[in-house]
């Protein structure tokens, strides 16, 4: 059974399944890779990832879907971060880049991240609150560093999945996981990355996908596939991408970078760009599977920071 459970065990798991414990790094060198790649965490990681990539093929950002409880108060949290945000105003400082103010609005975050998740969790399932609050922690960029990548992307998603596995999200959530939090994170992502002039982290510069984000490319491909009329050669003319991107993930993203760069889009945005030549979105979705468990997720720079505990675990998947 990977990440949400189903409607057949409605009841939630049972309270012995997990004794949870706050998530630690267990990846230390280049060699520890393997120990990630045969884990239980990367299994129900890539599942997790996977399923919701079934999940959304071929839908709208606006479609119609179920809205639960516990996503409402997940998009009221975002909400939270959001408005901590236009409390935080940017410092005037010398350098451009990493705004000192960001410091301050992820103090907050530091602060009160325990409580924000507490308030998500059923009332039987606060014990998990330590747990998982680091991987929300994580998820919005390095405080020290004042940058923002594809690992702190992947605590959100971890988030999201250690949610599931504690049943306070399931498997009806599924597109509402997507398209209302997901697509709310990267929102206030965004805001994030514009006031406070967060840095790349790990950046490859134009041979990367993308600055800052991964997941919404794969996502959001899986939402064309089988499209009547829009191809990946769509993507890079602006008229389409301003015509479409409230339905679709992927042209959002290709409208965020459009706003955020200059110049010839095949020169700032080069993967982007050879991706716009494949024929079908099938094959982008599988193209950028493959890319993202290779770029990401088998990258020691970008795994070295990922925590283990009960709900994502280092031990081995069990044959």
């Amino acid at each position: 059974k990977i990440g949400c459970s189903s409607h057949e065990d409605d009841k939630p798991p049972n309270p012995v399944d997990f004794s949870f414990m706050v998530p630690k790094k267990e990846i230390s060198m280049v060699p520890d890779m393997g120990k990630w790649k045969r884990s239980q965490a990367y299994a129900d990681y890539i599942g997790f990832i996977l399923t919701l990539n079934e999940g959304v093929k071929g839908k709208k950002l606006t479609c119609e879907y179920q809205v639960s409880e516990t996503v409402e108060k997940l998009l009221a949290m975002l909400g939270t971060l959001d408005r901590w945000i236009d409390e935080t105003p940017p410092v005037d400082q010398p350098s451009r880049f990493g705004n000192k103010a960001y410091r301050t609005w992820y103090a907050k975050l530091d602060q009160e991240a325990e409580a924000l998740v507490t308030a998500i969790l059923p009332s039987e399932r606060h014990d998990a609150a330590p747990e998982i609050a680091v991987y929300l922690k994580e998820s919005v960029g390095n405080s020290t560093r004042i940058d923002y990548g594809t690992g702190h992307e992947a605590a959100f998603a971890a988030f999201l999945c250690c949610l599931c596995k504690v049943g306070a999200l399931r498997m009806e959530d599924q597109l509402a996981i997507i398209f209302k939090v997901f697509d709310k994170y990267l929102q206030v992502m965004r805001k994030l990355q514009k006031t406070y002039r967060m840095e790349p982290a790990g950046s490859q510069g134009v041979w990367g996908l993308d600055d800052f984000q991964f997941l919404p490319f794969i996502w959001g491909s899986s939402q064309l596939i089988d499209h009547p009329t829009l191809e990946p050669r769509h993507f890079v003319e602006e008229k389409v991408v301003n015509e479409y991107h409230q339905d679709y993930m992927f042209l959002e993203c290709i409208k965020f970078i459009n706003e955020m760069k200059t110049g010839p889009f095949a020169e700032h945005s080069n993967q982007l760009w050879n991706i716009s030549a494949v024929p079908s979105w099938s094959k982008v979705n599988q193209g950028l599977i493959r890319m993202y468990k290779a770029e990401c997720l088998e990258k020691f720079p970008v795994i070295q920071h990922f925590k283990f505990g009960s709900l994502l675990s280092i031990q081995p998947v069990k044959p």
